[in-house]
């Protein structure tokens, strides 16, 4: 049986938005936040800075806010559908996220996600430090996260789809024969070879 592997980024592709600006609407800077998010989705800024300077914002919140923010975020249209039916031709579909477990982890199980590779923000006395850690830091996590799953996994380029939105996405689509861009930011799309514009993921599922 040949081993087959789905990687999908969260914000604005399993999840209908960006995080971020989720929890900066909480502190009233969800405009401050969104121009730096746009920037580095479109590649004009370095992920790992503007990770960092967005997650410094948050400072000062409650851990328990974000919690509760994060039970109500919107799935996006046909997650469910094409996590399903990937998982019926047989392929492991996991997410590559450079927000925060404290969405990811509820959000795949919901889903029925193998597994999620995300940033953790860091916290204490439940209070939020406006620093942050994790596995998704980088321009180039992903692309590095996917090929030590390739091994671990024995799958093939030949056998991995990667589905993203934005230029922190570009790593990963170096290593998966299907790569397509979400809505994507026009600097993903020149690199995909699958292109959806309409918000719906289960469009996915007429191309495996």
């Amino acid at each position: 049986m040949t081993n087959k592997l789905a990687v999908f980024d969260f914000d604005s592709t399993l999840m209908d938005g960006e995080t971020l600006e989720f929890f900066a609407e909480e502190i009233g800077i969800a405009e401050k936040v969104k121009a730096i998010t746009d920037r580095a989705m479109r590649g004009e800024l370095d992920f790992f800075e503007s990770l960092t300077e967005r997650v410094s914002y948050l400072k000062g919140l409650q851990v328990s806010k974000i919690d509760e923010i994060c039970k109500h975020l919107p799935l996006m249209n046909g997650a469910k559908k094409v996590v399903k039916g990937l998982k019926e031709e047989g392929y492991k579909v996991v997410c590559f996220s450079g927000g925060f477990k404290n969405a990811t982890i509820p959000f795949c199980k919901e889903l029925g996600i193998d597994s999620e590779f995300s940033n953790i923000l860091h916290s204490k006395d439940g209070i939020l430090t406006g620093q942050v850690g994790g596995e998704m830091m980088f321009n180039d996590s992903k692309g590095q996260m996917l090929l030590r799953l390739q091994k671990l996994l024995d799958v093939t380029q030949e056998n991995t789809l990667t589905v993203g939105d934005g230029a922190n996405d570009l790593s990963m689509f170096k290593y998966a024969k299907n790569r397509v861009a979400f809505c994507a930011k026009p600097i993903l799309k020149e690199h995909a070879n699958i292109i959806i514009e309409e918000k719906d993921l289960s469009f996915i599922l007429k191309y495996i």
